[in-house]
């Protein structure tokens, strides 16, 4: 079969925490993954190249920067390629580490996301997609190009069926998430209503609830969300919506950290599904019946190959009802 971008032109590479991901990806563009030669030193240094000429190709990375060794993994391999003469570096991140610092709260405090994008300029990378990015403003801390990709449109499309069985709710679970939970909700149906939980952050992963805003009584309820780190806050809100008269709860976030792991979630009673990207490559490891993961192979391979001919990524928005 004929592949969907041009080998002689084009490169994809994965690097180590998303390399089953990129296998995946590649396979569906019907070429073959370019390896990367890695050598670990005895005090834990690395050394990354790619196993074939880079010279005037564009570079596909596919990655998830979430741990320092990825980032770091990242910034050494991008030089090497730039080093051997490659065209372009296109990073695709899904997702990106320090997001959440995007700004002061107090005093000297630093800003992680916009050191993470002065790295990630200065190692030379000249494009960088993402998804979810916790705050899209994030992407006015770059000056190279940022897609900042929403994996709803994929969770939409596995869930639409569903709603025509079962009616449910969209809950944002703070005011920040509303805008979210709207959106989410009128890609299903013009009908759905959503809900939005009333909460105050008392300090870091801590919060109460104080309040709801929206009718949840006797529905079925979806909270959706960015990212799912300790799980705390959204054991909270669907222990909330349940104590509110909700029928059936179910999760759906962009990032799962699960920093405390998923037990919590597999024994908790108020939750009855939770769906998940494979943003964060643990959660393949997960075994769980709660637990659904809609991965991004297909939005990938396609955001590839509608960058190679240089098309408009709309087309990823595309429902298929």
């Amino acid at each position: 079969m004929v592949s969907k971008i041009d080998e002689k032109k084009a490169i994809v590479f994965g690097l180590t925490n998303q390399l089953d991901l990129a296998k995946l990806v590649a396979n569906s563009l019907r070429i073959k993954l370019t390896e990367i030669d890695t050598t670990i030193f005895s005090d834990k240094e690395i050394l990354v190249k790619s196993s074939k000429t880079v010279r005037n190709k564009i570079a596909y990375i596919i990655c998830s920067l979430d741990s320092h060794n990825a980032l770091m993994e990242l910034l050494l391999f991008v030089d090497s390629l730039k080093r051997a003469s490659v065209s372009r570096v296109i990073v695709i991140s899904t997702y990106m580490c320090y997001s959440r610092q995007d700004r002061k709260t107090s005093q000297r405090e630093s800003i992680g996301a916009k050191l993470i994008a002065k790295l990630l300029e200065t190692a030379g990378v000249d494009k960088l997609i993402s998804f979810d990015l916790h705050n899209p403003s994030i992407q006015g801390f770059y000056d190279i190009p940022v897609d900042d990709l929403r994996w709803i449109y994929q969770l939409t499309n596995s869930l639409y069926k569903e709603e025509k069985k079962m009616k449910f709710t969209i809950v944002s679970p703070d005011h920040g998430g509303a805008v979210r939970a709207r959106r989410f909700a009128e890609l299903i149906t013009k009908d759905i209503k959503i809900a939005i939980i009333d909460k105050r952050r008392t300090q870091p992963n801590v919060s109460e609830i104080v309040g709801l805003l929206g009718e949840v009584k006797n529905k079925n309820c979806i909270i959706i969300d960015d990212i799912i780190d300790t799980g705390g806050t959204i054991l909270k809100a669907a222990k909330y919506l349940k104590e509110s008269g909700a029928n059936n709860i179910y999760l759906a976030a962009t990032h799962g950290l699960f920093s405390k792991g998923f037990e919590m979630f597999e024994n908790s009673d108020y939750i009855d599904k939770v769906f998940i990207s494979d943003s964060i490559p643990k959660v393949n490891k997960i075994n769980s019946e709660k637990l659904k993961i809609i991965s991004l192979e297909s939005m990938i391979s396609k955001i590839i190959e509608l960058d190679f001919h240089s098309k408009s990524i709309s087309e990823l928005y595309t429902l298929k009802k």
